[in-house]
């Protein structure tokens, strides 16, 4: 047998017509950054680029985060009647859900599935997190976004584990949920202590 070859008695070994499962899963060769072209070419795209935040050459996701921060701040502060948290809720659940499609969408465009560009997932996690949060003084706002962030990057256990196992639209989304939980917990036990 060619020493290439998969042994038929190897249960490990992939079959000989096996596709890669980045092809498999629709995903093509990543583009490594993507242009403002790339966003424009597409509204599912324009949303998970967070409008343009994530086309940031330096930190992407923490502008996505600085994006959905101060567009928070601004609808609720400019439209309070409107932008009440009942609405933040509703906001946030459909913006979880139609994200999954939005994110599998645009990382099967980019060629993976959770590009540093797609900042959709810190949009709507940083807007769970001021929902709890506000209203709040600028110092708490800012100690909420920023271990938001370090959760959001560091990725502690169980956190990575969750990212590791959803490859998809779900993951990309609910890698920063758990990280948005996370960060709440933390801000509720500083309340108490």
């Amino acid at each position: 047998m060619p020493p290439n070859s998969p042994d038929s008695s190897d249960p490990t070994a992939p079959p000989l017509n096996a596709v890669p499962v980045s092809a498999a899963a629709g995903y093509r060769m990543p583009i490594r950054r993507p242009s403002v072209a790339f966003m424009l070419s597409h509204p599912v795209h324009w949303a998970s680029l967070g409008f343009g935040s994530g086309l940031s050459p330096i930190m992407p996701g923490t502008t996505g985060t600085l994006f959905g921060w101060l567009s928070f701040y601004v609808l609720t502060m400019r439209w309070p009647d409107v932008f009440t948290a009942a609405m933040w809720g509703a906001i946030i659940v459909a913006g979880f859900v139609v994200g999954i499609w939005l994110c599998d969408k645009t990382g099967q465009a980019l060629g993976v599935p959770d590009h540093g560009a797609i900042v959709w997932d810190e949009i709507v996690s940083i807007w769970l997190v001021m929902l709890f949060v506000m209203p709040a003084s600028f110092g708490m706002q800012l100690t909420a976004f920023l271990i938001f962030r370090a959760f959001d990057m560091i990725k502690p256990p169980p956190i990575r584990q969750f990212e590791r196992r959803f490859k998809n639209g779900f993951g990309v989304m609910g890698d920063d949920l758990v990280a948005a939980f996370f960060t709440l917990m933390v801000l509720a036990l500083w309340r108490v202590v």
